[in-house]
């Protein structure tokens, strides 16, 4: 339990406590229990279908999501062509996009003035967009397949490459066709990963805020947006604490399934080196399924983000750099004007440190978890998740008021970014590092201990080359997830220290096509920022990939 102690006390300083304060002024505003308003959430049916059409468009997005990047996963993780680590790294820029930049994106490109109705209504003489999709179920499913498809190319992909080639192959040699070979031996080796990047999406879509709140209008709200309104718009936090309970228990409920799930499901392989496992695409199925992939992506990925770039550019009837031009200008001397260069800096180091504390925080509790197979280990597996199933804005709240006082007075300090970001990212690091720890056979530890190696250096020379890859993983999503964080950013972060979704943000809640376009531009920067650390994270892991 001893190495378990700074992620439980993290979790305990960082999260419970901050949560027990805003229950506490909610339920017990007298200094006496109150159940009032969790009596009016079974006592109206609205409460009752929110959390109905949270949960079904949540499990409908996962699925459509798994059937949409599965595939890609394959491609990733078995096929070798040029231009591969660029792809890969650009097929994460969608989902570290804060969600009101990633709704404003499909808002550019299929909205009633996005670029495909533009380019309808002036091809075609058209006087009304023909496209109708704004306020409809099926913009929300595609900004969430958009949002979450790396997730399953990371996590899924991840577990593919380093599957020994040989188990399918002598499948095959004893006349197995290559869906059977895949249906029993590939994908109940793939499962617990599936299911972990199920989870995930499941959790994101489950708590989706930004993307349900644009696009969705006011005809759909999940419990994510209904926390925001009672808690913003009305005032009603006792209501706001009481929902955000009710989706705490049930994302743990979630999480507690899953984990039962793969402890039983995890099988031991010895990992195999990606130069065996991944092949040139020169069978036709091959050349199929990468072009297919490729077609997805650009289309899914691509076409969204392109339309950001367009509305970047576009001010008037043709092509403009006024809206950047707009971000070095500050006309009424505002002490709100933030420059994209500062903003750009902050995001950057505030990253840089939750990456290095979710890495920190997450490897202690995957550590843990693979090593115990006690009923604290069931516990704390999915009680180490629980960050990624409590509202940004409770915990927001719960921060202004949990940390204003010493000796955790924190409102003000700088610090208090990284921290909430770490809170967020490690657990990442915990579900992309643990699936790598529990399919290592036991014996190559034991061998080193036997040759006279010591704990440490069996971690340095055994297990840390075999789990190099799932730490990468996740220092890539600790990263990514630091830099598109909105949702706690937005409470906690002091004016003098602004991140890039924080502006644009700001942008897109003053009126006018120039702040929309300026809010467009920002968004751009943050793509470039984006890629640019991903090619870098790219170069790392494979200028460092050795052999088994």
């Amino acid at each position: 339990m001893l190495i378990a102690g700074i992620p439980l006390g993290f979790l305990a300083v960082f999260y419970f406590y901050p949560l027990m304060k805003i229950f506490a002024l909610s339920f017990m505003p007298e200094g006496t229990l109150s159940l009032v308003d969790l009596h009016g959430l079974v006592s109206t049916s609205y409460y009752l279908k929110t959390l109905w059409f949270t949960t079904w468009q949540a499990a409908l997005s996962t699925i459509l999501t798994l059937v949409v990047a599965l595939p890609g996963a394959y491609v990733f993780a078995r096929l070798r062509f040029p231009g591969k680590t660029l792809l890969q790294s650009l097929t994460a820029i969608p989902f570290v996009l804060p969600s009101v930049v990633v709704a404003a994106a499909f808002h550019a490109l299929l909205g009633p003035n996005g670029v495909v109705n533009t380019w309808l209504m002036n091809g075609f003489g058209l006087e009304t967009p023909p496209i109708q999709l704004n306020h409809t179920i099926w913009f929300i499913l595609m900004a969430h397949v958009f949002y979450n498809y790396t997730v399953i190319i990371r996590i899924v992909g991840g577990a593919w490459s380093r599957m020994q080639s040989s188990l399918t192959e002598a499948a095959n040699m004893l006349g197995a066709s290559p869906w059977t070979a895949f249906r029993k031996v590939t994908l109940p080796l793939l499962f617990p990963s599936i299911c972990a990047a199920s989870l995930l999406v499941f959790i994101f879509c489950f708590s989706s805020f930004g993307v349900i709140l644009i696009l969705g209008g006011p005809r759909y709200a999940t419990i994510e947006v209904e926390i925001y309104r009672q808690a913003v718009h009305i005032f009603n936090l006792p209501m706001a604490a009481a929902l955000s309970l009710v989706q705490i228990c049930f994302t743990f409920l979630f999480l507690w399934v899953y984990t039962w799930l793969q402890r039983r499901t995890t099988v031991a392989l010895y990992p195999e080196s990606r130069r065996i496992t991944q092949k040139r695409p020169t069978t036709i199925r091959d050349r199929c399924i990468l072009g297919a992939n490729i077609t997805i992506m650009a289309l899914l990925l691509g076409t969204p983000l392109l339309a950001l770039v367009i509305q970047s550019f576009t001010a008037g009837d043709g092509f403009s750099l006024v809206f950047y031009r707009a971000l070095l200008e500050n006309p009424s001397q505002s002490i709100f004007f933030i420059p994209p260069v500062q903003a750009i800096g902050y995001s950057i180091g505030f990253a840089l440190i939750a990456l290095i504390l979710s890495l920190i925080i997450g490897l202690l509790a995957a550590t843990f978890l693979s090593q115990e197979k006690s009923r604290a280990a069931s516990l704390l597996d999915p009680l180490f998740m629980l960050p990624l199933a409590t509202s940004a804005v409770t915990l927001g709240f719960g921060y202004i008021i949990a940390l204003d006082k010493p000796p955790l007075n924190l409102r003000t300090s700088i610090l208090l970014v990284p921290l909430a970001h770490t809170l967020v990212a490690y657990p990442f690091v915990v579900r992309s590092v643990l699936p790598a720890l529990r399919s290592m056979p036991k014996s190559l530890r034991e061998s080193a201990v036997l040759l006279g190696a010591s704990p440490v250096q069996t971690w340095i020379h055994v297990v840390m080359p075999i789990i190099r890859r799932a730490i990468i993983v996740g220092a890539v999503f600790a990263f990514t997830i630091s830099i598109g964080e909105f949702g706690a950013t937005v409470f906690v972060a002091r004016p003098q220290t602004p991140t890039i979704p924080l502006a644009i943000y700001r942008f897109l809640g003053q009126p006018g096509a120039l702040n929309y376009g300026q809010a467009m531009a920002m968004s751009t920067l943050l793509m470039l920022v984006t890629a640019a650390g991903f090619l870098f994270l790219e170069k790392i892991r494979m200028s460092h990939e050795g052999e088994f």
